[in-house]
């Protein structure tokens, strides 16, 4: 299986200087789906590993998730929002088609005359597709801070019946906000990402209609947009293939799996999670899971997560940490970072 590998960047290297999240307030727990599902708890906590998750308030969009994520990043790292040289949103449920919901962003977040575009890699593969996307932006010498959004709101594409998706997904946004660090300093370093087109039909948004009981037909809050996934199918791939993946990442980095201080995984399912860690051989206290309190929020899962694991002292400057990602395509995507601190940016 062949994947795109990032060589040596020409010019500086981009470092991580801060993650913004936005996470709606509203709370719905697995009793609450019970009620309109044929599920229970005790069977979404089993398989899926899901508690709780969060959903947008219905004039909450992808757009304002993400306005929230990106000024949280600049207030944590004391900088102004009209610095931000370029925004780039990683998204599958888009405001609109046109225009590009980095744009609307920036509006909302009071930014002006700033370069926007959006990156759809399917969703989940965001936090590691976007990202490398915005380190080349850094490495290009062009701009000095890039702001990563990453933002969905899964929960307005999914039939409320379709119980596949319906305990699995959460709302949230992310935003990593990158800058050149000093030479030598480390840094975002190697990258490997792929595709595998003959699994599309194990995780796509379809338009065929859908009716309830009643022969009403239903809308979702993207019209006949739905969210369809094939879990089995997903799980399947990811376990025969990321862990290689991330082994031959780690080794383009000159590094073994024993030198990764952490790893910030997709958090598709708490169990995968916990399956990728035992395939690698590698202990579970090196990973942090979330899914059990905010569900898979799909390209906000990685940079949440290492959030998670910064404000909780797992990460500290100078450690070696993972991140990988997988979704809808199928793509797929892996890269090795040295955690930096304030002194080691430009």
């Amino acid at each position: 299986m062949a994947h795109a590998v990032a060589g040596p960047r020409a010019g500086v290297t981009a470092g991580i200087r801060e993650i913004g999240i936005s996470i709606p307030e509203r709370l719905v727990t697995n009793q609450e789906l019970e009620r309109t599902l044929d599920t229970t708890d005790e069977w979404i906590r089993a398989n899926i590993g899901v508690e709780t998750r969060h959903y947008s308030d219905p004039d909450d969009w992808t757009s304002d998730l993400g306005a929230r994520a990106l000024l949280d990043a600049c207030e944590r790292a004391g900088v102004s929002p009209a610095s931000v040289d370029l925004v780039i949103c990683g998204t599958y449920t888009p405001d609109r088609m046109l225009p590009s919901t980095a744009v609307t962003v920036m509006g909302k977040a009071g930014i002006s005359g700033t370069p926007g575009f959006d990156v759809n890699s399917g969703g989940c593969p965001g936090s590691v597709y976007a990202l490398e996307v915005g380190a080349n932006f850094i490495a290009s010498g062009a701009y000095r801070r890039v702001a990563v959004v990453l933002a969905d709101v899964s929960t307005k594409i999914f039939d409320p019946q379709d119980r596949t998706v319906a305990v699995i997904f959460g709302d949230a946004a992310a935003c990593y906000l990158l800058e050149p660090v000093v030479s030598g300093a480390g840094g975002l370093g190697p990258a490997r990402l792929g595709s595998e087109p003959s699994g599309q039909s194990t995780g796509y948004v379809t338009r065929e209609p859908r009716f309830t009981e009643t022969g009403e037909r239903r809308q979702s809050g993207f019209g006949d947009n739905f969210t369809v996934m094939v879990g089995r199918g997903i799980r399947d791939f990811v376990l025969g293939s990321v862990p290689g993946l991330i082994e031959k990442t780690v080794a383009d980095a000159g590094l073994g799996l024993d030198d990764i201080d952490f790893f910030a995984l997709h958090q598709a399912n708490r169990h995968m999670v916990h399956t990728i860690m035992d395939t690698l051989g590698q202990p579970r206290d090196k990973t942090l899971t979330n899914i059990q309190h905010i569900g898979n929020t799909s390209g906000a899962s990685v940079p949440l997560v290492l959030r998670d694991a910064v404000d909780a002292g797992k990460v500290t400057p100078d450690d070696r940490v993972v991140l990988a990602a997988f979704g809808a395509g199928l793509n797929y995507g892996a890269l090795v970072t040295r955690w930096c601190g304030p002194e080691d940016f430009a």
